[in-house]
């Protein structure tokens, strides 16, 4: 699905794109068949059965912290520039998700739907892909804070200084104008 929005500003590459959601893979890979199985649950539930995804999203949140630690050692050789361009990604993709009826099943206050999103992020691409087509795949309570600014702090840590992604955008809930009614 294409998004369109009224945002200017650097895109992220397609290259970085695809780095961004080999990089969630490979740190999920490392965890093991438990993840991939509730992670795969989740982008194969019927939205429909009263938002009842069998326990796991609740199960997978026992995952998050180990994912980030999986996908902060496989960065750790990357340079300041690599990991602006990977926080660029993110933030367009938070941003992108950032609509009226995404919130409408995650719900949340400014934080709570920022990290709403990042959870979305975080699961990979297929889990994004599927919410964004179906809004009805998100998840109520479902957050990973983490996510939201990982490669920023990555960057600040490491660097010494926030990245300047140049997108233009916030990543911060309800930014996207196009995402919601006036």
């Amino acid at each position: 699905m294409t998004v369109t929005t009224d945002a200017p500003g650097t895109l992220p590459t397609p290259a970085d794109e695809a780095r961004l959601w080999a990089l969630i893979e490979a740190a999920w890979a490392e965890l093991g068949a438990e993840p991939l199985a509730l992670r795969q649950a989740l982008v194969e539930r019927d939205p429909a059965d009263d938002g009842d995804d069998d326990g796991s999203s609740s199960a997978i949140d026992a995952w998050l912290d180990a994912f980030l630690d999986s996908l902060g050692q496989l960065t750790v050789e990357l340079t300041g520039q690599e990991l602006t361009d990977l926080d660029r990604v993110v933030e367009r993709k938070l941003y992108d998700i950032d609509r009226e009826d995404i919130h409408e099943v995650t719900d949340g206050s400014d934080d709570g739907f920022l990290y709403a999103r990042g959870f979305i992020v975080a699961l990979g691409r297929s889990y994004y892909e599927a919410v964004l087509a179906d809004p009805a795949m998100a998840l109520l309570d479902a957050d990973c804070e983490g996510m939201c600014y990982f490669f920023a702090h990555l960057h600040n840590d490491r660097f010494g200084s926030w990245p300047e992604t140049g997108s233009g955008i916030s990543r911060e809930s309800f930014g996207n104008r196009v995402g919601w009614s006036a």
